[in-house]
């Protein structure tokens, strides 16, 4: 393979980047980003290796020139949003298995020391930051404090992008940066949230109803997370995102 390939760009986001170095993947952080981020980033993800899910593994943690990168082996393959992109027809297909490798996580109690979803979320809420009224912050405070306690593995950011289909016939989960112990359901109602931006109402439906079925959840519940998820959202969207996330406040007012 030719050096320029080995070392094309993944993946590029605000204030990181994810490039290919031969058999390792490099995630590369500005130097603005903060670096208890990046260790704690780090941590998560060799923490969620204690477990018998297939991800990469963290091989070394380094500084150059004041910029930190976390180093993992690199997966060949090709993602889910990759596939669906190719083959559009058997998009609900590639839902199901999203759905079933999502309940395969949530099977797994958080391993220790990984954070609280629910503090996590308490945090984001009382946040200056956030672009909500007193009003709403107390009801979406007060709807964290109702919802049940539970110690299930987390993802954070359940979605096709973040599945990769592995040459060696297995499914990888990648991007644990989100990772933490909390409620399956609030996972779910990311997942949902973030298939709705990206794909549209009716895969994002058609998820919503495979996910209640095979977790045994009702549909009920995974919705009343849904403010919750946008108001954390909100923290870090564009202003393309805003308007629509804004909206999904509202729900709050006819539950």
């Amino acid at each position: 393979m030719a050096e320029n390939e080995e070392k094309r760009p993944l993946a590029e986001h605000e204030h990181k980047k994810v490039v290919r170095d031969g058999d390792a993947v490099l995630k590369q952080f500005d130097s603005t980003y903060p670096k208890a981020n990046v260790f704690n980033e780090a941590l998560n993800q060799v923490r969620v290796e204690e477990t018998d899910l297939n991800l990469p593994h963290v091989r070394d943690v380094r500084q150059h020139d004041g910029e930190w990168t976390i180093v993992m082996d690199y997966i060949p393959g090709k993602t889910m949003a990759e596939k669906m992109e190719e083959d559009p027809e058997h998009a609900e297909d590639y839902i199901r298995q999203l759905v079933e490798l999502q309940c395969e996580v949530h099977d797994h109690e958080a391993p220790d020391l990984l954070p609280s979803l629910r503090e996590k979320m308490r945090r984001k809420l009382a946040s200056g930051e956030l672009p909500v009224d007193p009003s709403e912050r107390y009801e979406l405070q007060s709807r964290l404090d109702s919802m049940p306690r539970h110690k299930k593995l987390i993802h954070g950011d359940f979605e096709p992008r973040n599945i990769i289909y592995g040459e060696d016939g297995k499914m990888y989960i990648i991007d644990w940066s989100h990772a933490s112990r909390g409620n399956a359901s609030a996972d779910a109602a990311k997942t949902y949230m973030v298939l709705m931006l990206q794909h549209g109402k009716d895969l994002a439906d058609f998820y919503l109803n495979e996910f209640s079925q095979e977790a045994e959840i009702p549909k009920q519940l995974i919705q009343r997370w849904t403010p919750l998820m946008a108001a954390s959202h909100l923290l870090r969207t564009n202003e393309r995102h805003k308007e629509f996330l804004m909206g999904w406040l509202d729900v709050m007012e006819g539950q």
